[in-house]
């Protein structure tokens, strides 16, 4: 019948078997999250995010002899984490748009790596052209709608805080996205999100853009997602792996640490 579909048991045992084989790699895109993990600096008037602070409940004592457990306490959007639409005012009233309501099926989606390393390093405010994503486009294929579009800028390599968050007189300094690539990205090419080495999915100095903050605008109000501080993405191949980024299921949660994993060719 036009429009069935035979699922085959096969090809999920023929996934493990590759992975088992060593065929397909699993790649870890978290960053480590502890007490020391970076959190972005907001303007003074603004409320910050805390870190992760972690307390301890018990460990194999008075408190608990047999087990071992903490308290932690921190900001949604801490350390490698998840944008969902309603983080953002465009997308409040979007449907389905916190993390315990979005379709488990949008964590899921082929990546599409841009690496503009080479531009970072000799611009740290680069912003990645909707000419550039066509060039990347012309030699490795279009992007497929429901991909994750990530941003390789060797940002995860700035291992302290001074240079992750990069902030000078006139603010902070770190790549992003044009906002008409942004609008590319969703209206054309109907992407799941984008994931970025920074701890932001905009620009450094994007609250300074028209609109501020562009990307965060325009990806959650058409219902897209966000994935922040990435690592590891020089082990992902421009295109051939599948991301899964799936938040903790929070009850109108406007977003949520991860932990990020891509399965990619060896």
């Amino acid at each position: 019948m036009q429009g069935s579909y035979s699922f085959q048991p096969n090809v999920l045992m023929q996934l493990l078997d590759d992975l088992d084989s060593g065929a397909l790699k699993i790649v870890d895109l978290t960053t480590p999250l502890g007490p020391d993990t970076v959190v972005i600096d907001l303007p003074p008037q603004f409320a910050p995010s805390p870190g992760l602070t972690v307390t301890e409940i018990a460990r194999y004592d008075d408190r608990g002899p047999a087990w071992y457990w903490n308290t932690l306490t921190m900001g949604e959007h801490t350390g490698t984490h998840f944008d969902a639409p309603i983080h953002w005012v465009t997308g409040k009233d979007l449907p389905n748009n916190a993390t315990d309501t979005i379709p488990p099926r949008k964590f899921i989606g082929p990546a599409c790596v841009i690496d503009v390393t080479a531009d970072v390093a000799q611009n740290p405010d680069f912003l990645l052209s909707v000419e550039r994503v066509k060039a990347w486009e012309g030699e490795h294929g279009r992007i497929s709608a429901g991909a994750w579009v990530l941003l390789r800028s060797g940002w995860s390599a700035r291992t302290s805080r001074d240079a992750f968050l990069n902030v000078g007189a006139d603010g902070a300094h770190s790549p992003g996205f044009h906002q008409d690539t942004s609008a590319f990205l969703v209206n054309e090419r109907d992407i799941l999100g984008v994931g970025v080495e920074t701890v932001g999915t905009d620009a450094g100095q994007a609250g300074g853009f028209t609109p501020p903050f562009p990307n965060h605008t325009t990806m959650h109000g058409a219902g897209k997602f966000g994935i922040t501080s990435l690592v590891n993405l020089d082990q992902l191949p421009p295109t051939g792996a599948v991301v899964i980024a799936a938040p903790l299921k929070i009850i109108g949660g406007s977003g949520s640490p991860l932990r990020v994993i891509a399965i990619a060719p060896v």
